[in-house]
């Protein structure tokens, strides 16, 4: 079989001196000094997340645990800094997608 990469929202902003990133479908957060870090952090969190829902010790709660959300405005700041990007200003917050490979797991 074939690895497929999932695509996922995310949304990372500055907060003071901080960044902090939210991974909106899974409702999971990180912070860190930059932009960088920030997402390289969300992005060990929801693989971690991932693996213990479909292959680890939370599996037989996947059903719940693949269908947490983040806050409603969390999805508007994302839809909103899609917006803001198509018309090409300037913002600080910072949409964008992370993949994560699905690679099928013996069960």
């Amino acid at each position: 079989m074939k690895t497929r990469d999932l695509m996922i929202r995310c949304l990372a902003k500055p907060e003071g001196s901080q960044w902090v990133a939210v991974c909106l479908p899974f409702d999971l957060a990180a912070q860190a000094d930059t932009l960088p870090e920030v997402k390289s952090k969300l992005e060990v969190q929801i693989r971690d997340y991932l693996q213990d829902a479909l292959a680890g010790q939370d599996r037989e709660h996947a059903d719940y645990l693949l269908h947490r959300r983040a806050p409603l405005r969390y999805w508007l700041a994302y839809l909103w800094a899609g917006t803001l990007e198509q018309f090409h200003a300037r913002n600080s917050v910072k949409k964008y997608k992370t993949t994560v490979p699905l690679v099928p797991a013996a069960c």
